[in-house]
C-alpha cells in the first residue's frame, strides 16, 4: 500500500472510529475553503444547457425512467453540486452510533470531490477531510485538531474514491448521465450497469430500480476499504437509498445507508440523512 502514515499511539478505539469516516466530507478549515475556491477558479460556471429526452435515448430503459422520475430531464445539467448531509457512523456491529456532519462539492467537468465530515465521540472532535482532484485523491483524519490519526493517498484510494463519485452521480446527480465518461448497459428492465472511466481508472456499479423509476440501490465491487493495519482490500460496497422528497422540482433520496459485505456479515458502517443540495452553485 502506497503513501500511509498512520499515529501508532492512539487509542485503538479511537482509531477504529476515524477510519470508519471513510466516506466523510467537509466545509470548513483553511485548506478545504482554498481548495473549493480554487476548484471554482478552474471551473466556472459554463452556459446552461437542458436536458431532453434526445438526449437519453441511448441510455437503458429503466435509466431513462429514472431520470424522468426524478425531473432531470427538462431541467439545466449540473455542472456542480453542494450536498449536506447529518450522519450516523458506526464503529463495528451493534456499536452506539458517532454523530456527524457532512458537506461535500462535486464538479463534473474535472472530476473532483471536496468533501469535509465533523464528527465527535466521547467528547473527542473529529474532522475527515477527502479530496479527489486530477485524479487523484488523499484522505486525512485529524483528532482534536492537535495531530492526523490517518493520512493516505495513492492509486488504491484513488481508485476507491473513484466509486464515490460514480455514487454521488448516480444518487444524487442523474443529470449529469450523459457524459461521454460513463458507459452503460441494461441487465433487465429494473437493472443496469455503469461504468466510469476518468483516465486510469475505469470502476463500475449495478443500479437497482424499483417499478416507481426509482433507485433503490448501488452496487459496486470496485471500492476498498480501510484495514487495521492501514492497507486497502477491496470487497462489496452498496448504498440502498429511500424516503424521496423534491427539492427544487427534483426529486431525490433523503435518506441513505453504507453498506460493507464482508466474508462473514454484512456492516452498515453509516446513516445519511440528506440536509439540502444545491446545483450549479457559484461559490
Amino acid at each position: 500500500m502506497k503513501n500511509i502514515k498512520f499515529r501508532k499511539t492512539i487509542n485503538p478505539i479511537l482509531y477504529t472510529m476515524a477510519i470508519l469516516t471513510l466516506s466523510a466530507c467537509g466545509s470548513s478549515g483553511k485548506l478545504i475553503k482554498k481548495k473549493i475556491a480554487e476548484e471554482f477558479t478552474a471551473q466556472p460556471l459554463q452556459s446552461e444547457e437542458i436536458l431532453t429526452r434526445e438526449d437519453i435515448t441511448h441510455l437503458p430503459v429503466p435509466v431513462q425512467k429514472y431520470l424522468i422520475y426524478t425531473g432531470a430531464v427538462g431541467k439545466v445539467k449540473p455542472q456542480n453540486a453542494r450536498i449536506e448531509f447529518d450522519a450516523e457512523m458506526f464503529q463495528k456491529p451493534g456499536a452506539s452510533a458517532m454523530k456527524a456532519h457532512s458537506c461535500q462539492y462535486n464538479f463534473f467537468g474535472n472530476y473532483t470531490r471536496i468533501f469535509f465530515m465533523k464528527a465527535g465521540k466521547m467528547g473527542i472532535p473529529f474532522r475527515a477531510r477527502h479530496i479527489y482532484s486530477n485524479q487523484q485523491a488523499t484522505f486525512i483524519v485529524r483528532v482534536a485538531g492537535l495531530f492526523n490519526v490517518v493520512n493516505i493517498k495513492g492509486e488504491d484510494l484513488t481508485r476507491a474514491e473513484t466509486v464515490t463519485v460514480l455514487n454521488d452521480m448516480c444518487v444524487f446527480v442523474p443529470g449529469s448521465f450523459t457524459d461521454k465518461r460513463l458507459s452503460w448497459k441494461e441487465i433487465d428492465s429494473l437493472t443496469a450497469e455503469v461504468t466510469l472511466t476518468n483516465g486510469p481508472y475505469k470502476v463500475s456499479a449495478r443500479l437497482l430500480f424499483n417499478e416507481k423509476g426509482e433507485l433503490i440501490n448501488f452496487i459496486s465491487d470496485d471500492r476498498s476499504a480501510i484495514q487495521d493495519d492501514g492497507t486497502l482490500k477491496t470487497y462489496r460496497w452498496s448504498t440502498p437509498v429511500k424516503d424521496y422528497i423534491e427539492l427544487d422540482g427534483r426529486r431525490i433520496p433523503s435518506y441513505g445507508e453504507t453498506i460493507w459485505h464482508y466474508p462473514d456479515g454484512d456492516f452498515t458502517y453509516g446513516r445519511f440523512s440528506l440536509k439540502s443540495i444545491k446545483y450549479n452553485v457559484s461559490q
